[in-house]
């Protein structure tokens, strides 16, 4: 007959109390001698015993490390293995897959830390994006700002000054003022405490090691007062949910505009416009020009409207559909002709076919500015712009952004971008 092997109970808690646990997990702890505890609340565990709720017992001090896995591996019996929440989520549960077979391992999940944390903030959490940096790189937490979800729990680790790094995270990436900040110490105990951080001040100096944090989106009202002259923030525009990044980038947006030499006065065409943001500044550095944006993506328009708000700018007019539409008109008679003109957002052959047909009104000192990323393109648009008899030049834009990892700082590239600038 087969020797049954012994097990590894591991039990998720999120309580001190041995009251709180279910009726089949205190039989569990009443017929179980050994007990690994995490040593960041092994003595609340063990007071067990000595209030003789667990008599004879075996406790074990826990650093989730190989000395652990070797405890583990030296026991003939059943043992119990406390973790915090649910062991699978971001938990000890990884590491003991990784050692254990799956026959020697049973799990007692509780409800995780952040489920709780959201259950006492009343906020609907299914879409949150969820990531830890305890104990790990903290790329993934960069990556996570960078998509700009509309909450996101992490779990911190008190060792790597979590909290200043993504305090320094959000202002390098400008999200400071585009989220509340909930800081959640010792969720679903005795000394449970949450409150909302102003990461413009110091942090507190009383913060537990067992915390999480929680970012919750703001519905923030944006004010141009406060705006910059030139150089308007990416955060400031308001983008599409699922592509936050789909904006023209704020180093790339200031050359583009520089490149375009903005008259006081005439007509800008802004195709393939995305949310707004290369024709929305032109307009504010230069309010009495008169500005058509053209994107063809369904919600564009909502989207333009609203950065314009936010810019307090008005544009001319705002075309929710594909640019060879109006190429196609025989008398477009809504669309006053460009006198500067960026080319974005589109394939090779809808941007020859722009050329071929805006290029023919625009007069002496009117300039076309193309965003290129496809390398292969460049040859043929300079060929095209020549051809119309503007003069033509080349910049290749490469900018690095510095972010805070917990190692120290990396240096972030953004795309490269080719601008191409034809002026006639």
């Amino acid at each position: 007959m087969t020797e049954k092997k012994r097990k590894i109970h591991v039990i998720g808690i999120n309580s001190y109390k041995f009251e709180d646990l279910s009726f089949k997990l205190k039989n569990l702890f009443l017929e179980t001698e050994n007990i690994a505890v995490p040593n960041s609340y092994f003595e609340e565990i063990k007071s067990w015993s000595e209030d003789g709720l667990l008599k004879k017992k075996s406790f074990f001090s826990s650093k989730s490390n190989n000395e652990l896995v070797n405890w583990l591996r030296s026991q003939k019996t059943d043992v119990i293995l406390i973790s915090r929440g649910d062991p699978l989520w971001f938990g000890i549960g990884r590491i003991l897959l990784g050692n254990f077979s799956k026959d020697e391992l049973s799990f007692y999940p509780s409800n995780t830390c952040i489920q709780l944390a959201f259950s006492k903030l009343k906020i609907p959490w299914q879409g949150t994006v969820n990531i830890s940096i305890h104990g790990r790189d903290s790329t993934n937490l960069v990556e996570a700002l960078k998509a700009r979800p509309s909450s996101l729990s992490i779990i911190t680790d008190s060792n790597n000054k979590s909290l200043e790094l993504i305090k320094e995270n959000l202002s390098e990436l400008n999200l400071i003022d585009s989220y509340d900040i909930w800081l959640c110490e010792e969720i679903g105990f005795d000394k449970e405490n949450i409150r909302k951080l102003n990461l413009k001040e110091s942090l507190p100096p009383d913060i537990s090691s067992l915390n999480i944090v929680i970012l919750t989106k703001t519905n923030k009202n944006y004010s141009s007062a406060n705006l910059p002259f030139f150089g308007i923030s990416d955060h400031i525009f308001k983008t599409f949910d699922d592509r936050p990044n789909l904006l023209t980038k704020r180093e790339i947006r200031i050359q583009i505009l520089a490149d375009l030499e903005l008259p006081k006065e005439g007509v800008i065409w802004d195709i393939g416009a995305g949310c707004g943001s290369i024709g929305l500044e032109a307009l504010k550095l230069r309010p009495n020009l008169d500005l058509f944006c053209i994107d063809k993506r369904v919600g564009s328009k909502a989207l333009i409207l609203e950065n314009a708000k936010r810019l307090c700018v008005k544009p001319e007019f705002i075309f929710e559909g594909d640019i060879n539409d109006i190429l196609n008109m025989k008398h477009p008679s809504s669309f006053k002709k460009p006198n500067r003109l960026v080319i974005g957002g589109c394939n090779k052959k809808t941007k020859v076919e722009i050329i071929n047909t805006l290029s023919q009104s625009m007069n002496i000192g009117d300039i076309i500015v193309i965003p290129i990323i496809d390398i292969q393109s460049i040859k043929e648009l300079k060929n095209e712009l020549e051809d119309k008899n503007f003069k033509t030049n080349l910049n290749l834009i490469q900018t690095y952004k510095s972010l805070s990892i917990s190692e120290g700082m990396r240096l972030e590239p953004n795309n490269p971008v080719f601008l191409l600038k034809g002026k006639k």
